[in-house]
């Protein structure tokens, strides 16, 4: 019955040996539970996702069997792989908006676990159990339900790490094959995708602590029109330091007028999502202190998320899809040689190839 807690990963620097391996999808964690008529959709947090997705809650219905709890992650396909800033969108508390976006982005969902099937609790099976049982409970899914694949080849993992990311996946997971599911514990393995990028520091927030301690650095890339667009924020800094930051780049505050990110007189939706705001919540506080774009830092990412629109520059939407770290400052670089060109660009991978079946089914 739920809410039940999904069984989590801790990360490694490499794909461990010995064990099933699966590619690591980019979207929401989501557990299913159907007993007949009665479908629900938990999240990693326990909260439901139930009235978001109303049309996984009818694929459920169609393509699962009639009582079972399946473990998997809500994602969203389009012609250019996942799009998780529009699967975020589908968090919206209009109940006339949550039916247009399932009719017009309609989500997938991708099934990797087995926790119960009719009366039979899985959880204490061995993972090699629990996955073909999986394999035959989805054998009438395919439509908006899809099994992930699996490998117990170490080789055939690693080539879908270096090629998958081009279809908006973010590394590999790793299963121990007698492992049982152990919810809210760490007892898988995640490989992720680790870079480094050397971005301008542009302006920061202060920390919640006081007014002089820094909270966040706002990170931006040069563009190929010479725009300085805003790529993320790095935020985990020790408290001493927070305050000596501050310290050093009192010298560097400057005003807006001049400033390459010259909106404070005017807040519209692109510039929220552009400059550091949210879409999703409307209260966040989008004010920063702005600096000269002088000071140069080398952070380390994993994936980056987002595509120019047609007509746009390279780089103007693409951002860190999670907050990055901070690795060094780099006082030997020209700040307006941070461009995007310094990025890896994926090679383009179909998700179809992934998964077939699996495409963008929008309106």
């Amino acid at each position: 019955m739920p809410p039940v807690s999904p069984m989590l990963s801790k990360s490694l620097a490499a794909i461990p040996a010995g064990m099933s391996y699966e590619p690591k999808w980019d979207g929401f964690r989501s557990i299913c539970f159907r007993d007949g008529d009665e479908v629900e959709w938990g999240s990693r947090n326990e909260r439901p996702l139930t009235r978001y997705f109303p049309e996984l809650v009818a694929a459920a219905t169609a393509e699962l069997p009639p009582r079972c709890v399946i473990d998997g992650e809500i994602v969203l396909p389009t012609g250019n792989g996942l799009d998780f800033e529009a699967l975020q969108l589908r968090l919206h508390p209009a109940a006339s908006r949550v039916r247009l976006l399932a009719e017009q982005t309609p989500a997938a969902f991708i099934a990797f676990d087995l926790l119960a099937l009719g009366d039979e609790d899985y959880t204490e099976r061995p993972f090699t159990e629990r996955r073909a049982a999986l394999v035959d409970a989805l054998a009438d899914a395919g439509r908006s339900i899809h099994l992930t694949p699996a490998t117990t080849d170490l080789e055939t993992a690693q080539r879908w790490f270096a090629e998958f990311e081009g279809a908006g996946l973010d590394g590999v997971v790793a299963k121990p094959l007698d492992l049982t599911y152990q919810p809210d514990k760490r007892v898988m393995f995640k490989v992720k995708h680790q870079r480094t990028a050397d971005c301008v520091v542009a302006g920061y927030r202060l920390h919640k602590s006081g007014p002089d301690a820094i909270g966040s650095l706002l990170l931006g890339l040069y563009d190929d029109d010479g725009s300085l667009a805003s790529v993320g924020v790095i935020g985990a800094f020790p408290m001493a330091e927070r305050r000596e930051l501050f310290t050093e780049l009192q010298p560097l505050v400057t005003d807006f007028e001049g400033h390459p990110w010259n909106w404070a007189a005017h807040v519209d939706e692109d510039t929220q999502r552009r400059y550091g705001g949210s879409r999703w919540n409307a209260g966040k506080d989008l004010s920063f202190v702005p600096l000269r774009p002088e000071r140069v830092v080398e952070v380390r990412y994993d994936h980056m998320e987002g595509r120019p629109g047609a007509g746009e520059a390279t780089g103007r939407n693409l951002r860190f899809r999670h907050t990055a770290q901070f690795n060094r400052w780099r006082p030997d670089r020209d700040p307006r040689s941070c461009t995007y060109a310094q990025l890896d660009q994926p090679v383009t991978f179909q998700l179809s190839d992934i998964v077939p079946g699996l495409r963008a089914r929008r309106v």
